[in-house]
């Protein structure tokens, strides 16, 4: 999304689909051929250890990724399968890993909103959730997956979902964060699904904590974790600092707000734009700074309160 120059991005991702790349001792990654403006070159599923081994997102319902990856873990036993949340690009794939190798499937749980969903609101298409998703073992923030050679703590990081999980490995100082931190663009967060200020708070959770390589549900690795994550939030703080610049100009609804706000926007990214507005709006509006008649939702009218 444009008006993002304050965030040092990187999009150098060369990794070719079906493709196995080892990244680090313990950690191997693969490409899924499903491109987009969403999931950019498309979702990377993680490998995690050796000869005993957890996959990390089995990506899409795509049969052909479901290969390359049990292609990659040939002669080895997969032990656990984590997934970071219940996105279609992320969870849908996992049936196929997990009738192909016996192995459980970890999360925080089936796919829910971040609230209860306002009378006036229409299901959002948008969100793309996995309804079918149910994990055989639901995790809590700080359950810890222990597998040969490797220990990875559930972390707590609701906001792009409400169900999302990132995986520590304390022992290495890699934390992989699913779609709450990427490299290559900030993240979606679009209500009832998503939460700003769920977002923002599991940012600082994330801050907090040692591990500084992260690895991404899309896009490279990014180094320097809690620093990169500490310029998402000033982008974030920045984006309410511009939607409140605009109502002061007087009351606005969100597509003028989107136009006021992201220049040269991708025209494909627009309604995504407007559902992560709106989740700065209902931020705005539980604070009492923003004002609107009945709910903040889509299609509101807000003003300065």
């Amino acid at each position: 999304m444009a008006d993002n120059d304050d965030i040092p991005f990187n999009r150098d991702f060369p990794l070719k689909p079906g493709v196995v790349e080892q990244v680090r001792p313990g950690v191997r990654r693969v490409l899924c051929n499903n491109p987009s403006p969403f999931t950019f070159t498309g979702t990377v599923s993680y490998i995690v250890g050796e000869g005993k081994v957890a996959i990390i997102d089995p990506g899409p319902d795509d049969e052909a990724h479901a290969k390359a990856l049990l292609d990659a873990v040939k002669g080895e036993t997969v032990t656990h399968i984590l997934v970071t949340h219940t996105h279609r690009d992320h969870s849908p794939n996992t049936p196929r890993i997990k009738a192909a190798t016996g192995a459980p499937v970890y999360a925080e749980g089936p796919h829910r909103a971040s609230r209860p969903r306002f009378e006036s609101e229409k299901h959002n298409p948008e969100s793309g959730a996995d309804r079918d998703f149910r994990p055989d073992v639901q995790l809590k923030h700080g359950d810890v997956i222990e597998g040969a050679g490797f220990a990875l703590e559930a972390l707590a990081t609701p906001g792009h979902t409400a169900n999302h999980l990132a995986f520590a490995w304390a022992e290495r100082s890699i934390n992989f964060v699913g779609d709450h931190v990427m490299g290559w663009s900030t993240s979606i967060v679009a209500p009832p699904d998503g939460s700003m200020i769920d977002y923002m708070a599991s940012l600082e959770r994330l801050e907090q904590r040692p591990e500084q390589l992260y690895f991404s549900g899309h896009g490279p690795e990014i180094p320097e974790g809690p620093r990169y994550v500490r310029f998402l939030a000033r982008h974030r703080r920045a984006r309410e600092a511009s939607i409140l610049h605009r109502l002061g100009k007087g009351e606005a609804d969100i597509p003028t707000m989107v136009r006021a706000i992201y220049i040269g926007l991708d025209p494909r990214l627009a309604n995504a734009a407007g559902y992560s507005v709106l989740a700065h709006l209902e931020d705005l509006v539980a604070r009492g700074v923003v004002a609107t008649d009945g709910d903040p939702v889509i299609g509101g009218t807000y003003r300065i309160a």
